[in-house]
């Protein structure tokens, strides 16, 4: 069994527990739920955008411990005040050390759209997501089959939620190109082993609807590989695991962002 298959099993498994502890009413009276949610597109569409989508993560499968004591208060209040367009909240607690208490204190601290970042099996999880304060939710191609897809991203839409449709090989973009999702997002990352090619990612873009927001998801360790990323069409920049190995995940999201100008200057 692959990575990404032993995530999903014990996925299912999870998300049953929490629907029979928590109904689905339980959800819709929570305060955030009846938030209007703020658009991705509309923030990485700005003339002042960065298009950093910062994210906050305590471990992961192929890293293991990142920032087992993340403060997302402080973290998230870093990121945006130093130029992040949006946030990124891995939800995941078995994997990645997350849970949707960290979303719903993201949200509480911020004014910008926030992703949830999650193994999206049941439709469940679109409303709790919408209920802890999401503004995206993220579907993952290789993990859903056509039908759950479409009936996920219908759901997520009549509640204002936009979607973060992911691939990872030309195989998985011509499964969802004629899916109605907001944000295509390529990860360099191949989730059933792990192993990271930006490369991979910067050949997928060229083949990507050039009227869809790009996202560019894992394996950026510098401002040369922004600049690569941006030249290749992407207009955000999923990063997690550069920002979390910092002293201060803020400061060296705001280093990367000037440090990517100075170089985008430096090559005119």
């Amino acid at each position: 069994m692959n990575v990404l298959n032993e995530i999903i099993e014990h996925k299912r498994v999870e998300v049953a527990r929490r629907k029979s502890l928590v109904p689905v009413e339980a959800l819709e009276r929570k305060v955030f739920f009846e938030a209007t949610p703020l658009s991705l597109r509309s923030y990485l569409s700005r003339a002042d955008s960065s298009g950093i989508i910062a994210e906050m993560k305590r471990k992961s499968p192929s890293k293991g411990e990142l920032r087992p004591h993340l403060d997302v208060e402080r973290i998230s209040i870093g990121y945006m005040q130093n130029g992040a367009s949006a946030l990124s909240v891995l939800t995941d607690t078995r994997y990645f050390g997350g849970s949707h208490a960290d979303l719903e204190v993201a949200r509480a601290f911020n004014l910008c759209p926030i992703l949830c970042k999650d193994f999206l099996v049941d439709e469940y999880q679109i409303i709790e997501a919408k209920a802890s304060g999401a503004d995206v939710i993220l579907l993952i191609a290789a993990v859903l089959n056509e039908g759950e897809m479409k009936n996920f991203i219908s759901i997520a839409h009549q509640l204002k939620l936009e979607v973060l449709m992911e691939i990872h090989s030309i195989d998985e973009l011509r499964k969802v190109e004629a899916l109605d999702w907001d944000h295509i997002g390529v990860n360099a990352r191949d989730l059933r082993d792990f192993s990271v090619s930006l490369d991979r990612a910067i050949e997928l873009a060229g083949l990507l609807p050039a009227t869809k927001s790009k996202i560019a998801e894992s394996g950026i360790s510098g401002p040369h590989d922004l600049k690569r990323l941006r030249e290749a069409g992407f207009g955000g920049y999923l990063i997690g695991e550069l920002f979390m190995k910092a002293n201060d995940p803020g400061r060296a999201c705001g280093r990367l962002i000037e440090d990517t100008s100075e170089l985008l200057m430096s090559s005119l």
